[in-house]
């Protein structure tokens, strides 16, 4: 309870799901404030596909509903589940230091990708995961699912296990930073390097969004500028390609020694074909490095003919 007299806590809205309360707790505990779970369409329908229900962009509109009437001092988001197009006074008032980027495998009896055996069954709801994995491995059968981690992961099991076998999973392909922060960890059984496993742009970062007017003094305590920097990079490159969650791209952005590295790669979407642009740059040269980077990125791939592989722009792309 706030003691008499004194400013109340801040309130910082979250998704109500396991991983929501577990990236937002750390960050509500460093400020002091209180988490209130905000439901959204996205939460309340597990079955139907993500894309279906118009994406990412799902989760986010009845938080930011609640945070523009008051209801909430701030949100913290998974920065990959923002849409790119800035929401009318709405800011991003910090972004926290990035958890990981990469993607992991979690298979059964501890396989690894190129272990598993050829007709395995693979998880995963993102159109990017799918055409990674046929991209390796075209003998896989990629299956569309949605859920939590927790649920994903108990899909997977052998032969001998209780799983229905209609529903039984070799392995499905997870985000690293979720499975750490929810304490699962140990069910990683192949760590994807992003060299040549990119992902989606934002991937492991967190975004706290508050009110353009007036925003929380004490939200500048977790910024941390080299995580945003590489994040806003990333979407960037999203944003100038016009490519939605239905697009396979991957894009991974690194601020080291002042350089700042950015690279997206494009896929079709079965995985047949891909493009890559990458481009480098001090960051301290130019006002804008990320969206400097982003530019030359985007123009360098669709150049190349991207919006020909993969639906960008708006276009649609036949497998």
């Amino acid at each position: 309870m706030t003691p008499a007299g004194s400013e109340r806590p801040l309130r910082i809205g979250t998704r109500g799901s396991a991983l929501a309360l577990a990236q937002a707790q750390p960050v509500a505990d460093r400020l002091g404030a209180e988490l209130v779970v905000i439901e959204s369409g996205g939460d309340r329908d597990r079955t139907t596909p993500l894309a279906s229900l118009g994406g990412t962009g799902v989760f986010v509109n009845a938080l930011r509903e609640a945070l523009i009437a008051g209801e909430v001092d701030a949100l913290i988001h998974s920065y990959k589940d923002l849409p790119t197009a800035p929401a009318d006074g709405l800011t991003i008032a910090a972004v926290p230091a990035r958890g990981d980027a990469r993607d992991v495998l979690a298979a059964r009896d501890g396989l690894t990708l190129d272990a598993l055996p050829a007709g395995s069954r693979v998880g995963t709801g993102s159109p990017r995961r799918r055409a990674q994995l046929l991209a390796r491995r075209n003998d896989l059968d990629v299956v569309d699912i949605r859920g939590n981690v927790d649920t994903r992961l108990a899909r997977v099991g052998g032969e001998d296990s209780d799983i229905d076998p209609g529903r039984r999973l070799d392995a499905v392909v997870l985000a690293a930073a979720g499975v750490e922060r929810l304490g699962r960890g140990d069910a990683a059984t192949d760590t994807m390097a992003l060299a040549s496993w990119p992902t989606a742009p934002a991937q492991g970062a967190l975004a706290v969004e508050a009110r353009t007017a007036g925003i929380p003094r004490a939200l500048r305590t977790v910024e941390h500028q080299p995580s945003r920097l590489a994040a806003e990079a990333e979407r960037a490159v999203l944003r100038r390609l016009e490519a939605g969650c239905a697009a396979p791209l991957g894009v991974h952005a690194l601020l080291e020694d002042g350089l700042l590295f950015l690279s997206a790669r494009v896929y079709a979407l079965d995985g047949s074909a891909s493009l890559t642009s990458s481009h480098a740059m001090y960051a301290a040269d130019v006002r804008d490095p990320g969206e400097e980077l982003a530019q030359r990125v985007a123009e360098e791939l669709l150049g190349l003919g991207a919006a020909d592989l993969a639906p960008l722009g708006g276009r649609e792309v036949t497998e």
